[in-house]
């Protein structure tokens, strides 16, 4: 997955957000604020995108996003649990209607038996909406890992607003 395809595809997300007059909230753990580069890479993506929060530590998921102290550690960071109080939470704290959660282990090291490195937990939300909430298995480095989940996080947006 090259820079341009996550272009072509944040491109295809602005498109598609500013033809509802919607904008976009993310909640990023293990992307560390790639899926915001990517969208805000984009010419006017002020017009869609509205802001992102990098909630890399427990601490500041709890603090910046409202996840429960009880959720994560039932859950942990990486599970479906966690990003769907994530999503719940860019929406809560944002003006966008719209919102992407992501949480995983990107490796190099990290992973466990029951959560390996390449797990990857996404949701998505509309405001007032139910959240839409998967678990993914990546492949490759720790690049790669995150690349496919910016690139997977920015296609159910697409897939979101179509079914919306």
């Amino acid at each position: 997955m090259s820079d341009t395809k996550l272009y072509e595809i944040a491109a295809a997300v602005g498109v598609a957000l500013k033809a509802r007059k919607l904008t976009l909230a993310t909640a990023e753990s293990c992307t560390g604020g790639w899926i915001g580069e990517a969208c805000t890479a984009v010419p006017g993506s002020s017009d869609w995108f509205e802001r992102g929060f990098i909630t890399y530590t427990n601490i500041a998921k709890r603090e910046m996003l409202g996840v429960k102290a009880e959720t994560l550690d039932k859950f942990g960071a990486v599970s479906e649990e966690t990003v769907e109080a994530m999503v719940g939470g860019a929406l809560a704290h944002s003006h966008a209607q719209v919102a992407i959660a992501v949480s995983g282990v990107a490796g190099p090291s990290g992973g466990t038996p029951a959560k390996p490195v390449g797990t990857v937990c996404i949701a998505w939300q509309l405001e007032r909406g139910t959240a839409i909430v998967e678990t993914q298995r990546f492949d490759g480095d720790r690049e790669a890992v995150r690349r496919q989940s910016v690139e997977r996080a920015l296609n159910g947006v697409l897939a979101l607003l179509a079914s919306a």
